[in-house]
């Protein structure tokens, strides 16, 4: 098992620097890049040009040349009525007078070191931002994920022993709702419905605690946190639990189907026994051991239109509004961030196997 670990760790140094190559040279053929972006402030707030020059903006002067290795047609479009000498001041300051081959090797070595760089607009290291945004992501994570396993796995158990039932059809026609309406269109009904959007404003809109949160009490501030945290867990686990809840489901009806079942049964166990001293254990296999796996499938995917339609101030807030904003060191720092965290899931996910099972040997099949 130790061998089979070093090889999974060794594989995400690979694994990770493909995911930056690509996305590190997509985006970088993007138009309206940081530099375009800083002019663009500047000519809206002409008093920060003080930030690149020391004395203020020079406001009508002429057009300047673009400088050699700028893209022209951007630069002729986005640089009109700014000096040259600032423009190349922007340039230098945010690394875009290097080569793109030498910004990327740069950027990799501060992040083999976990230095994921300063923020070109927001004043504040990376590192910071991320730190500071990811408990609210992991909450919202956290918990979506253990509401869904906790509702899914006794629904998916119920509707295997009904297989076929009047309860197993109308149950059925929930998880198909579920799972063919996103999470987030399912938030966006519940602000309507809950938050003030037409009928009625029960639940908060924006944040996970209220703005008086620092002088609550221990328990006032818990029942506040839960009180800002229904809509959007709601939202997420209404569009996330489908799917375990078929897998768990048909998992139970291919065990109950098996030789060992009938053979527990005709000795004349009661069926509680043979469900859940038998059969729960081989078919709670892929379900339980799939933890690690749903939870960061939540935090990369689901959580990031729940957190922009909430103004929830977590990792996916930050990366969009990044994305947006051009703001390339916090895009691929929380790119590495998120891509390091689900390939340790990952192997995370495959240890959980031979603990929910010994008898999965990874070392033995080659894995």
């Amino acid at each position: 098992m130790r061998a089979y670990i070093l090889r999974r760790l060794l594989f995400m140094i690979p694994t990770l620097l493909g995911i930056m190559v690509i996305n590190f040279f997509v985006i970088q053929a993007a138009p309206g890049g940081p530099v375009e972006q800083a002019i663009s402030q500047l000519q809206g707030r002409g008093d920060v040009t003080s930030r690149f020059t020391g004395s203020g903006g020079e406001a009508g002067a002429p057009t300047p040349q673009a400088t050699p290795g700028t893209d022209q047609s951007n630069m002729s479009r986005g640089g009109r009525g700014l000096p040259p000498e600032l423009i190349e001041r922007i340039r230098k300051q945010y690394g875009f007078d290097k080569p793109i081959g030498e910004r990327f090797l740069q950027m990799m070595r501060g992040y083999l070191m976990f230095d994921l760089g300063e923020s070109f607009f927001r004043n504040a290291r990376v590192t910071d931002l991320i730190l500071s945004k990811m408990p609210v992501s992991i909450s919202l994570g956290l918990w979506t994920t253990l509401l869904v396993y906790l509702i899914s796995i006794p629904l998916g158990i119920a509707k295997a022993v009904r297989d076929g039932s009047r309860f197993d059809v109308a149950s059925s026609s929930i998880v198909i709702i579920g799972n063919a309406i996103p999470g987030f269109l399912f938030a966006l009904l519940l602000v309507v419905l809950f938050a003030g959007g037409s009928f009625w404003k029960i639940f908060p809109l924006r944040g996970i605690v209220s703005d008086d949160w620092r002088t609550l009490s221990w328990g006032a501030l818990i029942a506040d946190y839960a009180w800002h945290m229904v809509l959007p867990i709601t939202a997420m686990v209404i569009g996330g639990f489908a799917t375990l809840t078929m897998l768990t489901k048909n998992s139970f009806l291919e065990e109950i189907g098996k030789q060992y079942v009938l053979t527990a049964r005709a000795k004349g166990l009661v069926e509680w026994r043979v469900l859940y001293g038998h059969v729960f254990r081989n078919a709670m296999l892929i379900v339980i051991a799939g933890f690690p796996a749903a939870f960061i499938g939540v935090l990369f995917s689901g959580s990031l239109l729940i957190e922009v339609i909430f103004s929830l101030d977590g990792m996916g807030l930050l990366g969009f509004e990044a994305a947006l904003g051009r703001d390339y060191p916090v895009m691929f720092g929380t790119l590495w961030t998120l891509g390091l965290l689900g390939l340790l899931v990952g192997l995370i996910g495959d240890l959980m196997y031979t603990l929910v099972d010994p008898r999965i040997d990874f070392e033995a099949r080659g894995g």
